[in-house]
């Protein structure tokens, strides 16, 4: 499994119009096969910065989804409201307490 972190930071006005289009697409990422998990995050000291953090079964689910016309789709509607440039991670967890 590997875990993946997106961190964006989005123009001001465009937040409202990101978080409803989040809202009707998460479930096609979150179902999406080798996707096991995905929350989207919010800034508490900069409420224009988001990051979404998924697990993944292995790097080539990643890989299939990031090549697919659902990710395409997505990242065409999200990528226009970015202010900065987004950053990736994929990582392993070490360690995991609940």
């Amino acid at each position: 499994m590997l875990v993946r972190i997106v961190k964006m930071r989005f123009r001001e006005n465009e937040i409202p119009s990101f978080l409803e289009h989040f809202d009707t697409v998460k479930e096609n990422i979150r179902h999406f096969p080798g996707c096991q998990f995905l929350e989207l995050y919010r800034g508490q000291d900069d409420p224009t910065i988001f990051f979404t953090y998924s697990h993944w079964k292995s790097p080539k689910d990643l890989e299939n989804y990031r090549h697919s016309d659902t990710f395409k789709s997505i990242w065409a509607q999200t990528k226009p409201k970015f202010s900065a440039k987004p950053e990736a991670w994929s990582v392993d967890t070490l360690a995991s307490l609940k």
